[in-house]
């Protein structure tokens, strides 16, 4: 039986105007930060041309990253129709992104990654800020999008399950 030695997860916090992105590794039983940032789109970009650099960003951070999984946010309720139908086509080019780099992409809900990772469900974004950076021991806050998705990759990682047979 092989052993993993390490877990590394990209969370993708996925927005039209900005698209975090975070990198986690899971090394026996801690976590380590590897990278994070933003991919934010110019004002009055075409939706088309915001997808495609959104895509071609992704591409290079999974070169990069060399990730085992893409962790993606599922699309929640909201009140703005227009916002809930972009952020699913941002999903799309994520999943895209991950199914042509053939890396398994996962879902969680917003509550479920709070809950993982500040232990309520309504979490305001100052607080997953400021968990993420106990967590990773990081020196500074990390920007609101790219917190969002370290806090992701956090959940997935703190999610499996480890079987012993």
């Amino acid at each position: 039986m092989e052993m993993v030695s390490a877990l590394r997860v990209l969370g993708i916090d996925p927005g039209i105007h900005i698209t975090g992105y975070g990198v986690v590794e899971k090394q026996k039983s801690s976590l380590k930060h590897v990278m994070h940032g933003e991919i934010k789109m110019a004002k009055g970009s075409s939706l088309s041309s915001s997808l495609s650099m959104i895509y071609d960003n992704l591409l290079e951070v999974i070169n990069q990253s060399s990730p085992d999984a893409i962790v993606v946010e599922d699309v929640f309720y909201g009140k703005n129709i227009k916002s809930l139908i972009r952020q699913g086509e941002t999903r799309g080019v994520v999943i895209l992104a991950g199914a042509r780099s053939c890396i398994p992409v996962y879902e969680y809900t917003p509550l479920e990654v709070k809950k993982a990772v500040v232990g309520y469900g309504r979490a305001e974004k100052n607080q997953i800020q400021n968990m993420v950076k106990a967590i990773l021991h990081l020196s500074d806050l990390p920007p609101v999008d790219a917190a969002d998705a370290l806090a992701i990759a956090i959940c997935h990682i703190n999610s499996l399950k480890v079987v012993s047979i």
